[in-house]
């Protein structure tokens, strides 16, 4: 299926054209049929393609302005979103705002009043709004009192947390069309906790692709589970924080791969390995840059303290080099929406949720260099240490990457 439209730009006019995959006709088909519903994609599955070319759809059959709003769990992921949409979408008519208090080169507020001025001159006018929010700021949306025509909920099982749900239940019934994707759902069988099960708020499944269709369509690799298992007889509450960079650094010798996500257990895990032991020394010594992140240590890259921005630029950059062998840390940051396509090995250095825990493998099993087959994925296993985490990622890939199969996180109580 094939869509073609114009680019404007101050300079030139630029044709594109987006070819969906087979999967993604799908989709897009079930959402013009279907005015709510959850859309379940594994990661690498194109989801935010599907995003942008119903937009496209929207804004081509509708002559007197409309109003969208996508919603991301995190800033960053907003203005990833955001970028993407912009390179696909004629922006001749299309005016852009973001609701968050992260800075954006586009117009961005979180005060009620101007979202609500913003939103309505366009429409006055006749002109279309995208607006790109988080979780956190969706309120603030809400709050504005615009008529929306379609919101998008982008890993959407974030949408169910106290503080996030009621505003998600307003747009889910307060605007024309609402669509909810994740490769996890998170579901409830209390009546006091939301969960994605409630179809009066989320609608039913409308569409769902499984990770082995992705896998045998040849748009994403299969996972590979490497438990690395190490001759300790230690207590774990003895573990070192040299014992851990000693582990890490053998694990990552024997991946043998360039470029490799490490999630830590904590902040203080991560500012121990590099403030305490030589692991930032080892990894040089081995060529490999390396980065981090959390919101304690803000971002760092090779040593040097730099802004948002400029960190995500040079993870890019490096996944993108071919040559450049790097490690990035994180605790959870990293984990949902950052797409850098040749991220060969995660290694896990703490037990996760479901949720998180297969949007971690997915990081590294989206298509790249034609020698990666497969995305590695390494528990350092020592004493106790990483036995909890290496059964649950078993289960994990035998139930989603193996079987098909879905596999919901479940609040009990």
């Amino acid at each position: 299926m094939l869509f073609s439209f114009i680019l404007h730009s101050s300079i030139q006019i630029t044709r594109l054209t987006i070819t969906l995959r087979r999967h993604q006709q799908h989709i897009t088909e079930r959402m013009v049929r279907y005015n709510k519903g959850q859309v379940i994609v594994p990661t690498g599955g194109g989801k935010t393609m599907c995003m942008i070319q119903d937009t496209i759809t929207t804004l081509d059959s509708v002559n007197n302005g409309t109003t969208t709003v996508v919603v991301a769990p995190r800033i960053l992921l907003a203005e990833q979103l955001c970028s993407e949409f912009m390179e696909m979408i004629d922006a001749s008519h299309t005016h852009i705002m973001h609701v968050h208090s992260g800075e954006t080169h586009h117009f961005s507020t979180t005060k009620a009043d101007k979202i609500h001025m913003f939103a309505n001159c366009a429409r006055t006018a006749g002109e279309n709004v995208i607006i790109f929010t988080t979780y956190n700021s969706l309120e603030r949306v809400m709050q504005a009192d615009i008529e929306v025509n379609t919101i998008y909920f982008d890993e959407a099982h974030n949408s169910v947390k106290r503080n996030f749900f009621p505003a998600t239940e307003h747009f889910s019934y307060d605007a024309d069309r609402c669509y909810f994707f994740t490769a996890t759902r998170k579901t409830s069988v209390t009546i006091n906790k939301p969960g994605m099960n409630d179809e009066r708020v989320y609608g039913q499944i409308i569409a769902r692709v499984s990770a082995p269709e992705l896998v045998q369509g040849g748009y994403i690799i299969p996972p590979r589970i490497q438990a690395k298992k190490f001759d300790m007889h230690k207590n774990a509450r003895m573990i070192s924080c040299e014992t851990d960079a000693e582990n890490v650094i053998d694990t990552i010798e024997e991946t043998d791969t360039k470029k490799i996500l490490v999630c830590v257990k904590t902040s203080k895990q991560l500012m121990n390995l590099m403030a305490t032991t030589d692991f930032a020394t080892q990894l040089i010594k081995r060529g490999y840059s390396y980065l981090y992140i959390t919101s304690k240590t803000g971002a760092v890259v090779d040593g040097k303290k730099v802004n948002r921005e400029e960190f995500f630029n040079t993870l890019n950059a490096w996944g993108k080099d071919p040559e450049k062998k790097f490690v990035v840390l994180h605790r959870s940051i990293l984990s949902e929406g950052i797409n850098v396509s040749e991220l060969e090995t995660v290694i896990f250095m703490r037990n996760m949720d479901v949720i998180e825990m297969t949007q971690t493998i997915g990081r590294v099993l989206r298509l790249g260099a034609e020698s990666k087959t497969y995305g590695l994925c390494v528990v350092p296993v020592y004493s106790n240490v990483g036995v909890a985490t290496a059964r649950a990622l078993q289960t994990v890939v035998d139930t989603v990457f193996e079987k098909g199969e879905m596999l919901d996180s479940v609040v009990r109580r």
